[in-house]
């Protein structure tokens, strides 16, 4: 409040004076009171800033003050009891025996010896210029001291703490610039959301609020629904369309666009329903990898793909509904806040690797073919094996178009089998498409094509139950691609391959295509294989820099892994161009 009192009559200062101190006395706000007048300061503040010429020039207790006359002359040029007061002639008081000594804490910076502190940097004196003598004529003006703790001078020398001294740990100074977001339908989960916030400000975070209600309802958050809805590409309006399913999508958009403009973003966590996590999730798969995401979440214990993906985002089940704090949802909810500040305030050190990033897709039937290959190149590149589950073919591509990969090495292409046959891990429609978008070599092969793929065996669809399926694990049941499928299977690839604007190298291993497709192997159907073959020859558009490479070879040989080794040295980057995870 500033200068409330100013112009004032006596009675109603005084009635301004009251509802300050009956605030104070509900305790559930602070106030920063900015205040000419010293008797209402006095009365009512617990501490007391003196600013001269907008410089904070003591900081002490009211009751300090108040009790130093002489203070309140040398810093403001008044007596607190006016000008005719008569000096005090009351008997001094007996000695004081002498306080114990107060501990003084030293704050340093980490590695910062010999570096000037603010202390270093800032004036000594202020210039005791005030409302009494501004004009000249009044009383001298003399410099006010500032209050500095220990030795501030520009020239000392900073003694090395003592072997006995104590680190105190101060997690703002490693988060100061970077704030953990709390984000969700505060209308609805408001309780639970402010009690994540309170658990991070406690750890020393600064937090920031963003309301993702579709009610349309007055926030309490820092960031208003509204403020996030005019991020969507038509405007609030279409987030407060009256619609329910529609605003919830609506906003999820808007909240991802939100979110990338933001840019003291340290950490994100929300808590919701199946709602609360459709919001929140969105814009958490559009942030970078490593990027802190925390989602408690009543979905958590399901199916997570479509909240997850591609993303790191760390999914924590709520156990009980996001409903009011309870002995459960409290500890859940403590644990989720710690687990953000942890990874906000102590980040893992940027890796020291000059090595430029290889992507490569593996699967369990591919594994020794993947592994000769990073053997090979370990030295030169710094190899990121992604399991081709549909999600780890995605994650490879979010890393290739963040531009993080010197390119891929994609020996597994499996989950296109799942996408044109109807498995369960599939990647989509757009799997290699994004290397029609971002020019980067492309060297592959048709790795684990000869499979669909299952959860349990009682969960085979009952239309592929007369196929020729394979027991892989207790969770995973194969399918054998038939001829049909495979040629559907090679089209598809080859259409994908034709629209990369980069150097492309397929390497078709004409002895099989996994662990389990050769002779005497349970899925060795060289009909099927021959299909397969035969569609991407027809289809495969040959160039310059697009070769496609037959090899009377099993996928899983060293000479074939030799092969894909020297097709990726034909079309590897320049070393100054490639780049590092």
């Amino acid at each position: 409040m500033d200068e409330p009192t100013e112009g004032l009559a006596p009675v109603i200062v005084e009635q301004v004076a009251q509802a300050l101190r009956d605030l104070a006395t509900e305790g559930d706000i602070a106030v920063l009171l900015i205040e000419q007048n010293l008797g209402v300061a006095l009365e009512v503040a617990d501490r007391i800033g003196v600013m001269v010429n907008g410089r904070i020039a003591q900081m002490m207790p009211a009751e300090q003050l108040a009790a130093d006359r002489e203070m309140q002359e040398r810093l403001l040029g008044v007596r607190s009891g006016g000008h005719d007061e008569p000096e005090d002639d009351a008997p001094a008081a007996a000695p004081v025996e002498p306080a114990a000594p107060t501990p003084v804490f030293t704050v340093q910076r980490a590695h910062g010896d010999g570096r000037p502190s603010m202390d270093d940097l800032a004036p000594r004196t202020v210039r005791g210029f005030n409302r009494w003598n501004a004009g000249g004529t009044a009383a001298p003006v003399v410099d006010v001291a500032r209050a500095a703790v220990g030795d501030a001078s520009p020239t000392a020398t900073r003694k090395p703490a003592a072997a006995s001294s104590t680190v105190l740990p101060f997690p703002v100074a490693a988060s100061s610039g970077r704030a953990a977001y709390v984000a969700g339908t505060f209308d609805t989960k408001g309780r639970e959301l402010f009690f994540l916030r309170q658990c991070l400000e406690k750890l020393g975070l600064r937090v920031v609020t963003v309301d993702l209600s579709t009610s349309g309802r007055t926030s309490t958050a820092s960031v208003d629904a509204r403020e996030v809805a005019r991020h969507h590409p038509q405007g609030e309006a279409s987030v407060f369309s009256g619609d329910r399913g529609s605003a919830v999508g609506a906003m999820a958009l808007a909240f991802e666009r939100f979110i990338l403009t933001r840019r003291d973003l340290g950490g994100i966590v929300s808590a919701g329903g199946s709602g609360g996590t459709s919001l929140a999730t969105p814009a958490m798969r559009a942030l970078p990898i490593g990027c802190p995401k925390v989602m408690v979440s009543t979905m958590a214990s399901g199916d997570t793909r479509p909240y997850v993906g591609p993303s790191d985002i760390c999914m924590m089940y709520s156990v009980t509904d996001v409903q009011g704090i309870n002995r459960i949802s409290e500890r859940v909810l403590a644990n989720a806040a710690h687990a953000l500040a942890g990874m906000i305030a102590h980040p893992a050190p940027e890796s020291m690797s000059t090595k430029p990033a290889l992507g490569l897709t593996m699967f369990g039937v591919t594994t020794p073919c993947v592994q000769a290959v990073t053997k090979r190149l370990a030295d030169d590149y710094d190899c990121l094996v992604f399991h081709a589950t549909g999600v780890g073919g995605q994650g490879m591509e979010k890393l290739a178009d963040s531009g993080l990969l010197a390119g891929v090495i994609d020996v597994s292409t499996t989950e296109i089998a799942d996408e044109i046959a109807g498995g369960v891990l599939s990647a989509g429609p757009t799997r290699l498409d994004v290397f029609a978008r971002r020019t980067m070599p492309w060297v592959g092969s048709v790795g684990a094509l000869d499979m669909v793929n299952f959860g349990a065996w009682e969960t085979v669809p009952d239309k592929f139950k007369a196929r020729k399926l394979y027991r892989h694990n207790p969770s995973v049941t194969l399918m054998r691609t038939t001829a049909d499928e495979c040629r559907r299977i090679g089209e598809f690839l080859t259409a994908k391959l034709n629209a990369m604007s980069g150097p492309v190298r397929l390497l078709i291993p004409e002895g099989g295509e996994s662990s389990i497709d050769k002779p005497g192997q349970p899925f060795h159907d060289p009909e099927a294989d021959r299909a397969l073959f035969a569609a991407i020859e027809a289809g495969f558009r040959s160039g310059g820099q697009r070769k496609l490479i037959k090899l009377p070879l099993h996928i899983n040989d060293e000479a074939f892994a030799d092969a894909l080794v020297a097709a990726w040295r034909e079309v590897a980057p320049a070393p100054g161009h490639a780049l590092r995870a």
